[in-house]
C-alpha cells in the first residue's frame, strides 16, 4: 500500500502545479458520478412492474385512495409522484388527469438529468488543463536546457518530458472517466424517464376506462 502511496506521490511531484490544479476537477468529477450514480439507481428508482401491478389492482377495485398512499409509501422515487399526480385527480376528468402527469414529468426529468451534462464540461476542462501543463513542462525544459552544463541537460529534458506526459496522461484519464460516466448516467436517466412515459401513459388510459365504465353504469342505473 505504501509502494502505491509513493508512486502516486512521485506522479504528481513529477507532473508540476498543473496536476494539483486538475486534480480539482478529478475531485468535482468523482463527486458528480457517485452522487448521481447512488440517485439514479436507488433514490429515485422504484421496480416499476410490481409497482404498477399493485396500483392497477386498486384502482380497478375501486381504492384510489389506497393507491395513492402506496404512492406515498416512496416519496423519492419519481415514478411514484407522477403517478400520484394523476391518481389524485382522478376524478376531475381525463384532461385533468394529463394535465396532472404531464406536469409530474416536467417537475421530474430535471431532476433526473441535473448536473451530469456537468461532466462533459469537466472532461473538457480537464484535458485542456492537462494540455497546459504538457506544454508549460515542455517550455521549462527547453528554457533550461541553455542555462546548465553539457551533462546536465539529458536530467533537465528527461524531467520536463515525465512532467509534460504526466500531465496529459492526468488529464485524459479524467476525461475519458468522465465520458463514460456520462454515457451511463444519460442512458440510465433516459430510460427511466422513458420508463414514466410508458406508466403514466398506462395509468392515464386507466384511468379513463374506469371513468368511462361509471358513466355508463351511471347511465344503466
Amino acid at each position: 500500500m505504501g509502494s502505491v502511496l509513493d508512486q502516486v506521490s512521485e506522479f504528481f511531484k513529477a507532473g508540476g502545479p498543473f496536476m494539483y490544479i486538475n486534480l480539482v476537477s478529478s475531485a468535482a468529477a468523482i463527486a458528480i458520478i457517485i452522487e448521481r450514480s447512488v440517485s439514479l439507481v436507488f433514490r429515485y428508482s422504484i421496480n416499476g412492474g410490481p409497482f404498477m401491478e399493485q396500483v392497477t389492482k386498486l384502482v380497478m377495485t375501486g381504492n384510489i385512495d389506497r393507491a395513492v398512499k402506496l404512492c406515498g409509501a416512496a416519496p423519492n422515487a419519481v415514478l411514484p409522484r407522477v403517478i400520484r399526480a394523476g391518481l389524485t385527480r382522478a376524478n376531475k376528468g381525463e384532461i385533468e388527469v394529463a394535465r396532472g402527469i404531464e406536469e409530474a414529468i416536467l417537475e421530474v426529468t430535471p431532476t433526473l438529468q441535473k448536473r451530469i451534462q456537468g461532466l462533459w464540461s469537466l472532461a473538457n476542462i480537464a484535458t485542456l488543463l492537462g494540455l497546459i501543463g504538457t506544454i508549460t513542462g515542455l517550455i521549462r525544459a527547453f528554457r533550461s536546457l541553455g542555462a546548465v552544463a553539457a551533462d546536465q541537460k539529458s536530467l533537465i529534458l528527461s524531467k520536463g518530458i515525465s512532467e509534460a506526459m504526466n500531465n496529459t496522461a492526468f488529464g485524459l484519464g479524467i476525461a475519458v472517466t468522465c465520458i463514460i460516466a456520462h454515457l451511463f448516467l444519460t442512458a440510465k436517466a433516459k430510460g427511466t424517464i422513458e420508463e414514466i412515459e410508458l406508466y403514466a401513459m398506462k395509468i392515464e388510459n386507466l384511468l379513463s376506462r374506469r371513468a368511462a365504465g361509471e358513466g355508463a353504469e351511471a347511465q344503466s342505473a
